[in-house]
């Protein structure tokens, strides 16, 4: 496919029949491409089985890059359908999809949302992606390649955090971590063991820093979900390696939500004590998870 398709930035709206604006969805290239994967997107067209409509999010994150990146992965069998969102934020939507192994999430980075040039300071400083650019879409691009790699990362070092199966251009597929539903983040959720739940997540942020080499950098009860009383981490795009020149600084400030958090439970903890725990003191070896490296 040339890079040139890449480019196309066209306003989706008419495809919602909300408005007759891009013309160019009739053009015989993209028109042969929207008909092979239509059945797959009934459900973020409101068309589906599941009961949510909302055509704002359509619009806003399924523009023809993002469709051709989808088409792509569907013929390689990475999804076969993409049903409704399960997150949503200013970088990026979760949805919900089915593949030919069974339900996966699939995160779809806008690629028209300026929120990405102020992310730029956890890539800069990465020795793992030298020579940025600043072009906005081959940023979410870098980003997308390094959340990818976190995840495998961590997983290599056998901390939960959801299985990466594939990426192209601003779409990543992951593992579901639910059942039916998609698990609720701690923030949502009353735990009957708060400072249990502590003292792992701080033993996760140790053995980030000493086996993985990276920090969270957006570590807190939004970004944690709870399965079955296990713990899973999400987002993990931000995370950078210790060599990063502000990885110090973001460790501490994970810590110290942390350390926030389990203190608005009713408890006293140190925050120098927990920084101690994570710099100084030895962290269990976990068995590696699958799709690690």
């Amino acid at each position: 496919m040339r890079d040139e398709e890449w480019d196309l930035e066209p306003d989706f709206d008419s495809l919602m029949k909300s408005e007759r604006k891009h013309e160019w969805i009739s053009e015989p290239r993209f028109k042969k491409l929207f008909n092979e994967i239509e059945h797959g997107l009934q459900g973020v067209m409101g068309k589906g089985r599941y009961d949510w409509v909302d055509r704002r999010v359509f619009d806003q994150v399924f523009d023809s890059s993002t469709l051709l990146a989808i088409h792509k992965m569907m013929q390689k069998g990475d999804i076969e359908t993409i049903e409704y969102p399960i997150a949503r934020g200013k970088e990026a939507h979760v949805f919900y999809a089915t593949s030919n192994n069974g339900p996966v999430a699939v995160k779809i980075f806008h690629t028209t949302n300026a929120v990405f040039k102020s992310l730029a300071k956890y890539i800069d400083g990465d020795p793992r992606f030298g020579g940025l650019s600043r072009r906005h879409r081959e940023l979410v691009n870098i980003w997308v390649r390094k959340e990818y790699r976190n995840l495998k990362r961590m997983r290599a070092n056998g901390l939960r955090v959801p299985l990466p199966i594939s990426h192209f251009k601003n779409v990543l597929i992951m593992e579901f971590i639910g059942e039916k539903q998609a698990s609720p983040r701690l923030r949502d959720i009353s735990v009957k063991n708060p400072f249990e739940i502590f003292s792992q997540l701080l033993d996760i942020i140790a053995i980030n820093w000493q086996s993985c080499n990276l920090v969270h950098a957006d570590f807190s009860e939004y970004n944690i979900l709870i399965k079955n009383e296990d713990i899973w981490v999400i987002d993990v795009g931000q995370a950078v390696t210790n060599q990063h020149p502000n990885a110090e600084e973001f460790l501490v400030r994970d810590i110290t939500r942390l350390v926030e958090w389990i203190n608005r439970k009713g408890f006293t903890v140190d925050l120098a004590e927990c920084l101690v725990r994570v710099l100084d003191e030895p962290v269990p070896k976990l068995e590696p998870l699958p799709g690690g490296d």
